[in-house]
């Protein structure tokens, strides 16, 4: 699979990285955990997402992926939901990163991201200044920002932003368009949401959904591609300008095949991409990144 740069950090990921939200499926049995987790890394997956507000999620990728450590980027999210702290403040931030240290059987986390912190500006600025104290302490190798619109564009001109992830998708792309393009000092870029949650999946509009608004937003934009919807999606994102690298999360071992074998196609045709940049101008109502 193809390897990139993320960013500056002089690490390498592979194109489609693993989003490990779903790992705190209750259904799942520690053999399957296993399977699926080692599989990955064996079809050439060099990036874990995961965040300590995952349920068990970090437990699972320690338990299972420790023995590998040196195979995978491991990147996590802080910040918030760590018990008997206040969310979004230094002690919060710290808290979840010793924590996630425990949860993952590591001596340190190679990216580790203010996980969507609704405040921005010298809050903002202060949880940063305690992710770069747990830097200097070799807890962590590499630091940034996980959010969409002014709380991601704050970080990218600060310039204190090693990594980012953001929304990026055919049904997302004001971070594509207007806010990644100002950073100055070009960080590795995780994109997450890449298959816009698969929103043309349903038939009528999912009320009440999160992902309700992608729905509606496709509506709008009636692409007319002679692509499945998956392929059309995962493409687009996996090789937009600036993305370093997807991240999906699935359980099903075979979905992550499936997604492995359309990144492989590479990126999408030009006569496609213009369609797609000829349609967001139409029908773009001044969209906010969904966060």
């Amino acid at each position: 699979m193809e390897q990139r740069p993320l960013g500056g950090t002089g690490l390498t990921t592979s194109v489609l990285g693993f989003g490990g939200s779903e790992l705190r499926a209750k259904s799942l049995t520690d053999q399957e955990v296993s399977i699926l987790l080692n599989g990955l890394l064996d079809s050439g997956i060099t990036l874990i997402d995961t965040a300590h507000c995952y349920g068990d999620s970090e437990n699972k990728i320690g338990t299972h992926l420790s023995h590998r450590r040196d195979e995978y980027v491991l990147v996590t999210k802080t910040g918030h939901k760590i018990a008997g702290v206040d969310d979004w403040t230094p002690a919060a931030t710290r808290a979840g990163v010793e924590e996630s240290l425990q949860r993952l059987r590591t001596d340190h986390l190679d990216v580790v991201l203010l996980h969507g912190p609704r405040p921005f500006g010298d809050q903002q600025a202060s949880l940063l200044d305690e992710l770069d104290a747990l830097k200097a302490e070799g807890k962590v190798r590499f630091t940034g920002i996980s959010n969409d619109g002014d709380s991601l564009a704050w970080g990218l001109a600060s310039g204190r932003c090693d990594v980012v992830e953001c929304s990026v998708n055919i049904a997302d792309q004001r971070n594509l368009r207007e806010i990644l393009p100002a950073a100055t000092n070009s960080p590795g870029v995780i994109a997450k949401r890449p298959i816009a949650n698969a929103a043309w999946r349903d038939t009528e509009r999912p009320v009440g959904s999160y992902h309700e608004d992608y729905w509606d937003r496709l509506a709008k934009l009636a692409y007319e591609v002679d692509l499945p919807m998956d392929e059309f999606a995962l493409r687009f994102t996996a090789y937009a300008p600036a993305v370093s690298v997807s991240i999906v999360g699935t359980i099903k071992p075979e979905r992550f095949s499936h997604n492995l074998a359309i990144v492989e196609k590479g990126r999408l045709p030009d006569d496609v991409l213009a369609h797609v940049a000829e349609r967001w101008q139409a029908a773009d109502e001044g969209w906010d990144s969904l966060g």
